[in-house]
């Protein structure tokens, strides 16, 4: 094999179509997928490719260093790309520890692991930290986020990410560990687990049940197709230059409420019902603490400098999504259920 290549959360939404394209795109490489396989951790998200001879999976959790030491020991990975997290803002709102835990601890025992391993001889080495826009706070009605952009978090999940950020960097300046960063704006698309809007709101379209949006629905965020981020972190990681973050966004604003009478129109034409009956699922519920107005991604540095830009219109891309959780009735139907979590058991402990 020409590299080995650890991803870590590969099990996840975005981490499952990166090691598909990695594992697809590059039969040279041997892909290593660690992944603690919580709750949105999902197996199944990536059964096509798990019988292929250079993809390897652990159960490994990033929070057990003498696992970690013993997972570089075992296969001298040449880079890592980490996107193993704690995410959704709601949960951390709950439970602001488990995000200190995993984006940050995670993190430095994960810095550490490869530091130690590669011994300072970080020739052909790369160690690539996906972040998330929500670590520079709110933009009011107008600009956008550049990678020069001040950090100004606003929720226990963000200032989290903020902090693994900044580790990272730190490790760059003061160990000279060939980094690089990527923050990108929210994403969409297969395989997300429906605790997040889209997802959510398709499969309760589905049920008939409420679609509950958050304060005045004015909320804007650019959408980015996961595909498109996966195509990104291609690039980055073999294009990038050691030390630069590079923005990933969709150049597709929406307010939420746009946002989810697209998605009802969308859903009726293809379910057949009659045009309106699923924005009559609309609810506006109380909004949560701390919650941005708007995010807005410029990504002019990754587009000028390695030539990516977005293959898809946000139409296309929520049509193209729509379209694989209806023909996907029996994943959607596992996750909601949590029979997902036995694919494990079933697959490897059996």
């Amino acid at each position: 094999m020409s590299k080995t290549i650890v991803i870590t959360g590969g099990a996840g939404f975005i981490g499952s179509h990166v090691v598909r394209l990695f594992v697809t795109k590059y039969p040279s490489y041997q892909i290593v997928n660690l992944d603690a396989l919580t709750y949105a951790g999902n197996l199944e998200n990536i059964r096509d490719i798990e019988k292929s001879p250079n993809y390897n999976f652990e159960k490994q959790n990033i929070l057990d260093v003498e696992g970690l030491d013993a997972l570089f020991a075992k296969y001298n990975p040449d880079g890592v790309i980490h996107l193993a997290a704690e995410s959704h803002v709601d949960r951390s709102i709950v439970s602001p520890l488990d995000f200190v835990y995993t984006n940050v601890i995670g993190t430095v025992n994960l810095l550490n692991a490869a530091k130690k391993a590669w011994q300072g001889s970080f020739q052909d080495r790369r160690f690539y930290h996906v972040s998330t826009d929500e670590v520079y706070g709110a933009l009011g009605q107008t600009g956008f986020f550049t990678e020069s952009t001040r950090y100004d978090p606003h929720s226990p999940y963000s200032a989290s990410k903020a902090a693994s950020d900044h580790f990272v960097r730190a490790y760059h300046d003061t160990y000279s560990l060939p980094i690089v960063l990527s923050n990108c704006s929210n994403n969409y698309g297969p395989y997300h687990f429906p605790e997040k809007l889209i997802p959510l709101f398709i499969n309760n379209i589905i049920q008939k049940k409420p679609l509950p949006v958050y304060g005045d629905g004015l909320y804007t965020r650019d959408w980015l197709f996961v595909k498109d981020h996966a195509l990104a972190i291609d690039l980055v990681f073999h294009q990038g230059k050691p030390g630069e973050t590079y923005n990933i966004g969709g150049f597709n604003e929406w307010k939420n409420i746009e946002l989810v009478k697209l998605l009802c129109k969308l859903m009726d034409e293809k379910l057949g019902n009659s045009p309106g009956t699923s924005e009559k699922l609309i609810t506006y519920v109380k909004d949560r603490p701390g919650h941005d107005r708007r995010y807005a991604i410029d990504a002019t540095k990754i587009s000028s400098e390695l030539g990516w830009k977005p293959s898809v219109t946000f139409e296309q891309g929520l049509g193209l999504t729509i379209d694989w959780y209806l023909e996907n009735t029996e994943w959607l139907k596992h996750v909601t259920s949590g029979e997902y979590q036995q694919y494990y058991t079933k697959q490897y402990q059996s």
